[in-house]
């Protein structure tokens, strides 16, 4: 292992604690506040919900072209889908706190085993969505401090984690979809 790339690689460990822990206390407590309840005259942001769960797909899309082209040998391209995948996952959760903070929140309706389903989906998606912050940005920063071997490690991990909670964040749209007021 090169030590250079190594020592760049721990002046980035700050910034993944920090941003591995605000990201989702900023999200939950931003998911708390509805601006309407506030008093704020704002428009419900109704059309997103289907938007951002688009998006998440596009993400799991973009994953697995991605691991073709590494696994191919195109490293640009690679480099440039996981940068893409990364921006996907920041758009969807502009929009997603967005919807949260001018909609009211949706019950579930559906009743007997799909409601276990549903819920068992919508818990590990939303746990795994936190797991993943840190493990996206260590693999991101090992391969921009070219540590490839350790880059590699981790994103064997990264990936079957990422593309879960991106294909998950599909399907809990596709079944709270038809409860939408």
């Amino acid at each position: 292992m090169n030590e250079v790339n190594l020592e760049k690689e721990k002046k980035y460990n700050k910034w993944i604690v920090i941003l591995s822990v605000v990201i989702p206390i900023a999200v939950a407590l931003l998911f708390g506040i509805n601006l309407k309840r506030l008093g704020f005259d704002v428009e419900p942001l109704r059309f997103l919900p289907p938007i951002y769960a688009s998006v998440n797909g596009l993400t799991a899309i973009v994953l697995v072209i991605a691991v073709v082209m590494i696994k191919k040998g195109n490293r640009k391209l690679h480099e440039k889908l996981m940068k893409f995948a990364i921006a996907l996952s920041v758009s969807f959760l502009v929009m997603y706190v967005a919807y949260h903070m001018t909609s009211d929140s949706t019950k579930f309706g559906g009743v007997g085993v799909i409601k276990y389903i549903y819920y068992f989906v919508l818990i590990t998606h939303i746990l795994l969505s936190i797991v993943i912050i840190p493990f996206v940005l260590i693999t991101y920063v090992r391969a921009i401090t070219n540590n490839i071997e350790r880059h590699k490690k981790i994103a064997k991990i990264t990936f079957p984690l990422w593309l879960y909670v991106a294909v998950t964040g599909v399907v809990v749209y596709l079944m709270i979809s038809p409860y939408y007021a």
